[in-house]
This record gives C-alpha cells, sequence and structure tokens, in this order.
C-alpha cells in the first residue's frame, strides 16, 4: 500500500451540520459504553460526505472529539483505509477498479481513458468536475468493468458508454446506476437465467431423458 498523507493545503476548521450531528449522535449511541469508538469509520464518512467527499485534517479532529478519542487513533483510521479521500477530489469522482476479472474485461481501456480525459491519478480538472484514482476490488466482478463514482456503482462499461456517462455527468444529466448495457443485477449478459429450465422444462420435472433430477 501507497503511503497516504494529509493534504499539505487544510481548512481552518470544520463543523458537522445540524443534522449530521443528530445522525453521528444517533449512530454513537448503536455501540455499548466503552466502545463508542467503533463509530469512527461511520463518523468520518459522515464528515467526507459534508466536505465535497473529501476528509480535511480538522474533520478527522472533530470526529474524535466526538468519541473522545485520541487525534492520532482516528488518523490511523483514516490513513489506513482508502475510502476516505484524504485530498481534494472532483465533484464526481472516479475509482476505477483494476482487480484481475475487471482488468480481463477492459479495465486498462477505462484507465487510458480516463489519463487522456482526467488526466494523471489524483488530478483535478480545471472545472472541478472530474478527477480519478485506481482501486482495489468494489465486488463488482460479474459485471466487469465497474468503476465507482461517489457514492454508486457503474457497470458493464465499454469506452463508448463510459465516455457518455463522464460527459452527462459533467453536464449535469441524468445518469443511469448499474449497469451500462441493461443487465438486470448479475444475471448474464445474453438475459435470465435459462439453463436449469433447459434442463429440467419449465415445470422443473421434464426435459431430456439423460438427466436425472
Amino acid at each position: 500500500m501507497s503511503v497516504r498523507r494529509l493534504a499539505e493545503i487544510q481548512p481552518a476548521s470544520f463543523a458537522f451540520t445540524p443534522e449530521n450531528k443528530a445522525w453521528a449522535e444517533k449512530e454513537i449511541t448503536k455501540y455499548p459504553p466503552g466502545r463508542q469508538a467503533s463509530a469512527i469509520i461511520s463518523l468520518l464518512w459522515r464528515a467526507q460526505l459534508q466536505h465535497d467527499f473529501w476528509l480535511p485534517k480538522p474533520a478527522i479532529e472533530a470526529a474524535a472529539d466526538m468519541l473522545a478519542m485520541p487525534y492520532i487513533r482516528a488518523l490511523e483510521v483514516a490513513t489506513f483505509y482508502t475510502m476516505f479521500n484524504l485530498e481534494p477530489v472532483g465533484r464526481h469522482h472516479v475509482q476505477v477498479c483494476g482487480t484481475t476479472p475487471c482488468v480481463l474485461r477492459g479495465a486498462e481501456a477505462i484507465k487510458q481513458m480516463c489519463r487522456n480525459r482526467i488526466g494523471p491519478e489524483g488530478h483535478v480538472t480545471g472545472d472541478g468536475a472530474l478527477s480519478w484514482v485506481e482501486t482495489e476490488c468494489i465486488g463488482a466482478c460479474c459485471n466487469a468493468p465497474a468503476v465507482q463514482i461517489n457514492e454508486d456503482y457503474y457497470e458493464d462499461l465499454t469506452q463508448a458508454n463510459f465516455a457518455k456517462l463522464l460527459d452527462n455527468l459533467v453536464a449535469g444529466k441524468p445518469v443511469k446506476t448499474g449497469s451500462q448495457i441493461g443487465r438486470t443485477s448479475s444475471e448474464p449478459a445474453e438475459g435470465s437465467l435459462t439453463a436449469l429450465t433447459t434442463l429440467y422444462g419449465a415445470d422443473g420435472k421434464s426435459g431430456p431423458a439423460s438427466v436425472k433430477p
């Protein structure tokens, strides 16, 4: 894992909004006395969502204060998990899965498109709209290649539909999350699974005589 450092330029302060503070206080009650520090990941994630999808040092400290835990422990969590962005990102932060299933299905072409369209990893476009990084498995192997943009997944990507997706995001147009080829869930790309009805018939009993249920 590469070394993860806090951004050099930090905001002067951070405070949870009243709504997010109330949410955090409720989240903390889920943990038994003496174990409230276990809520740190939830609080850091909420702080990141509030702060343009990146996590500054004052936000990490604010979360630690709510949990009465040392700052260093909160910093250890924030710098360990790559789900936390420690530097400013674009309004649409693209995380391209670079694990084997996605690579076999075209992730390298998606990464090259990001380099051409956005720039090097970690770079934010001049209009503040886009940034990207390569990440490890995002759990969408059946529908590879896939990316996560902010909180949403976009799957079954091709160079054409990925380019259109980025165009629409930048333009503020509606986009479809999930599969970009119309696939439902993780069914076969050709359509719903019919192997069992082929073997046994629609009634579950008929089928080739050689097949014994």
